[in-house]
């Protein structure tokens, strides 16, 4: 199983218009989103091409390959927008017998761990809008980092796990600037 994951698309338009290329052209089979999809929020500036409506639609072309949970720019609204759940605050996905405990990062966060966590869990979240690959003696913390407003002069970026790797790669052209393994020993 392929996955391509994203966060923080903050309903830009023209993002999720490469996200979705990029999807197709990495041939994922899933693609998780984890949060702030529709509202760009009040701390954050107005995203390129911003329409939440335009954001929603071109994501529900893809339904039926979206496992999504909620951001902190999330509201009970924007479910009436999409057409598949996006209102859960953490999933699991369970890779190479590796958890992984998928949620935005505004609940659970490296300061607030999720109660499952051990040191072979790896933690996945965005909210920061920073990539990350840290190992922490308690669980593995990976964040995507952002498709639409990068910080820390980080790139527009977006994820890839294929069998037992983990790709960052830039949002504008696919190509990778970190790599690493999932299932790294982690005192397993």
């Amino acid at each position: 199983m392929k996955y391509l994951i994203a966060s923080d698309l903050h309903g830009s338009g023209s993002c999720t218009r490469l996200l979705l290329e990029r999807f197709a052209a990495e041939q994922a089979d899933m693609l998780v989103l984890l949060g702030d999809l529709l509202y760009h929020g009040p701390r954050n500036n107005l995203p390129g091409e911003y329409d939440p409506k335009i954001v929603s639609a071109l994501l529900n072309e893809h339904k039926e390959h979206i496992i999504a949970v909620r951001g902190n720019c999330e509201a009970e609204v924007d479910q009436m927008m999409l057409e598949f759940p996006c209102m859960a605050d953490y999933t699991y996905l369970w890779l190479d017998n590796t958890p992984i405990f998928v949620t935005h990062g505004h609940r659970y966060n490296n300061t607030h761990l999720p109660p499952i966590a051990t040191p072979r869990t790896i933690l996945l979240h965005g909210h920061t809008h920073v990539p990350a690959n840290d190992t922490f003696p308690t669980h593995r913390y990976m964040n995507p980092g952002s498709t639409t407003l990068p910080k820390q002069n980080s790139p527009k970026s977006y994820m890839l796990i294929d069998g037992g790797k983990v790709y960052w790669k830039h949002l504008e052209d696919g190509t990778v600037y970190m790599e690493d393994v999932l299932n790294k020993d982690n005192n397993q």
